[in-house]
């Protein structure tokens, strides 16, 4: 029994394909664990602000931007309590392109104001995206005032 070499030859190019595959494969595996791993809690955000808040008295403001135009959200404190909601610098402009604005913010101050909270504030549909702006400059204000 004689026992022959047998002689494998790779060429160049199978090689190279094969290299690539798996560089992709790996590639594919990194973004699949990127894209599904468990998300941490963004720590910058401002918290939601409960009844039992305690405020460092004043006024407060927080800047709202509505395309070029920017006006200020006033919120008005007082040690246990908000007082007043309302916007600053709000020009004719700003009013006649976004007529939602004054209405979405009396019903969402009115809310604040009995509840005392920005949690539960109800709005309607069509004013959605204007109140999610509206709440987060009342909050972001609030967060300033926060003890």
């Amino acid at each position: 029994m004689s026992s022959s070499p047998k002689i494998v030859v790779l060429k160049t190019r199978e090689i190279l394909y094969t290299l690539i595959l798996l560089f992709l494969v790996i590639l594919l595996i990194v973004c699949l664990f990127l894209m599904f791993a468990p998300k941490k809690a963004d720590s910058g955000q401002p918290q939601s602000v409960t009844s039992a808040a305690t405020y460092i008295p004043g006024i407060y403001t927080a800047p709202v931007t509505l395309g070029k135009d920017t006006m200020n959200m006033e919120v008005t404190v007082d040690a246990s309590e908000i007082r007043a909601i309302r916007l600053v610098n709000l020009s004719e402009a700003i009013t006649a392109s976004y007529p939602l604005v004054s209405p979405s913010l009396e019903k969402i101050a009115a809310q604040i104001l009995e509840t005392q909270s920005l949690d539960g504030i109800s709005c309607p549909a069509e004013n959605r995206y204007t109140a999610q702006l509206l709440l987060s400059a009342i909050s972001e204000a609030l967060a300033t005032a926060a003890v």
